[in-house]
């Protein structure tokens, strides 16, 4: 290859060399031991703040034929799907059949800053199209292993046309759909290969004009009477006003009957990954945090959500580390956030969490939780780009965080990201590669399998949710809804 750059390459170097220089202020990280932020007492330094914070952007590049991720010995892992459209979660149905949710987020977001210009430019080429055309997106696909031999078989479009949907639950013939704004619900009988069926709404979520976090998961309640719904922050730190955070921030508990809704935990930036533990039946979560506060503030995390529960966001982080950014201060809600369970380090944009309880892996990866790091862009070297695995004992972590899917990143490229990750029908890891356009299978190298097909909201005992020993939300914290949300109902338009 000659030593000419394109100008697209061109740009995107000129911008991160320029990039320490508007940053200079905003803290070391060579020196700064990441694996001190992973675990349930992460070291906090002091904040920082800069012009522009320190950014490293990898440019996606797609996988080539036969390269693959890398993964430990015991493993092996081949592609699933393949030549998908963004594929950002995965979810196994009662019969084995696994839907993978494609999309892309919804455009028209308003710039309300300078250096958003430019943090817009550069997040268009960190979440790239896998090195090519970029297909359809915003469906959802239907993958079926007849002969449960680790291998697609038939592969059907199930819904088309979407609005950005995200995370689904499947339960008495409905099939439950969180687009970025309602979540949807479809008459659906397994087995079927295409839903024609218009939806209904279930009930409305905060969507436009700004949605800034788009992403809504969704997961169903041991006793399937619930849907648990994501809905992140409007914003980084409230820059576009509290007002603009009503109902987000939060975690959703919506009847899955009538669609009456209510916040159950409130103070999460960014959740996603939303599932149960199927050792306690207690609900956990990863969430992305904050930004802007230098490259090794403020970790990203994993942790159960308790009903009541304040985790910090806007006004604190970690407990009562306070933002002075926000205002106005509100340090009686400071006192009452409480500090999540485990630590993943900063910027790895954790997005997907599933456990391994059940599987067909092997005993080191038999009973933890599985998480997908999408990877960072906000710091002088990469940070996530890989799955990692968290060991549990007696329904809490109990160890450090362990590599197990890499090579996402390849000097400052990247042949992809991961984000969800789930359990396919033979007890296999799946692995969502939203901007390397394939589902990844991680299974045993013995070639070990389930007895037979457990679905994503099955398994789980019903069992009492722990709750947060904390007062009610005040009216007056306005970055969440009401305790009652409106009903939903409609014809899904």
């Amino acid at each position: 290859m000659s030593g000419f750059l394109s100008p697209r390459r061109a740009l995107l170097g000129a911008t991160v060399l320029a990039m320490p220089l508007l940053a200079a202020c905003g803290g070391s990280e060579q020196d700064f031991d990441l694996s001190s932020q992973i675990g349930p007492d992460p070291v906090l330094p002091e904040p920082t703040e800069a012009l522009l914070p320190a950014m490293k952007v990898a440019e996606v590049v797609g996988w080539e034929d036969g390269q693959t991720p890398q993964v430990p010995d015991g493993l092996t892992i081949t592609p699933y799907a393949q030549d998908l459209a963004n594929p950002r979660t995965v979810h196994t149905l009662p019969n084995g059949d696994v839907l993978v949710v494609q999309s892309r987020g919804p455009g028209g977001e308003p710039v309300n800053r300078p250096k958003g210009i430019i943090r817009g430019w550069i997040m268009s080429i960190a979440h790239g199209g896998g090195g090519g055309a970029q297909k359809e997106s915003n469906l959802i696909t239907l993958l079926r292993d007849t002969d449960r031999d680790g291998q697609v078989d038939e592969r059907s479009d199930l819904l088309t046309g979407l609005s950005s949907p995200f995370g689904v639950a499947w339960a008495d013939d409905t099939l439950y759909v969180a687009a970025t704004d309602a979540i949807l619900r479809y008459p659906y009988r397994l087995g079927q290969t295409r839903i024609d069926a218009e939806p209904t709404v279930l009930t409305p979520l905060p969507g436009g004009p700004i949605n800034h976090h788009w992403t809504k998961d969704l997961a169903l309640s041991p006793d399937g009477e619930t849907l648990y719904a994501s809905v992140g922050s409007n914003s980084n730190i409230t820059e576009n006003g509290l007002e603009a955070e009503k109902g987000r921030a939060a975690i959703w508990a919506v009847d899955r009957e009538t669609g009456a809704s209510r916040v159950y935990a409130s103070g999460l930036r960014n959740p996603n990954g939303l599932t149960f533990n199927p050792e306690t039946g207690m609900l956990w979560a990863v969430v992305n945090e904050r930004d802007e506060l230098g490259p090794n503030l403020v970790p990203d995390y994993m942790t159960s959500v308790q009903e009541g529960a304040f985790y910090g966001w806007p006004w604190s982080y970690y407990g009562d580390h306070v933002d002075r950014r926000v205002h106005p201060q509100r340090p009686d809600m400071v006192e009452r956030a409480i500090p999540p369970d485990y630590a993943l380090s900063s910027h790895v944009a954790a997005l997907g969490l599933t456990f391994s309880n059940g599987s067909a892996l092997p005993a080191p990866y038999d009973s933890g939780a599985f998480i997908g790091e999408h990877g960072s862009w906000n710091r002088n070297f990469f940070n996530g780009y890989k799955v990692v695995y968290v060991p549990f004992e007696d329904g809490h972590p109990a160890g450090k965080a362990q590599d197990v899917v890499t090579g996402f990143i390849e000097d400052d490229e990247a042949h992809g990201r991961p984000v969800g990750v789930g359990i396919d029908g033979t007890g296999a890891l799946l692995v969502a590669d939203d901007a390397g356009n394939t589902v990844w299978r991680v299974a045993a190298a013995d070639g070990s399998r389930t007895a037979s097909p457990v679905g994503t909201d099955e398994g789980v005992p019903a069992r009492p949710t722990r709750t947060a020993q904390s007062a009610p939300i005040p009216p007056a914290q306005t970055q969440i809804a009401p305790a009652v949300l409106p009903r939903g109902g409609g014809s899904g338009e």
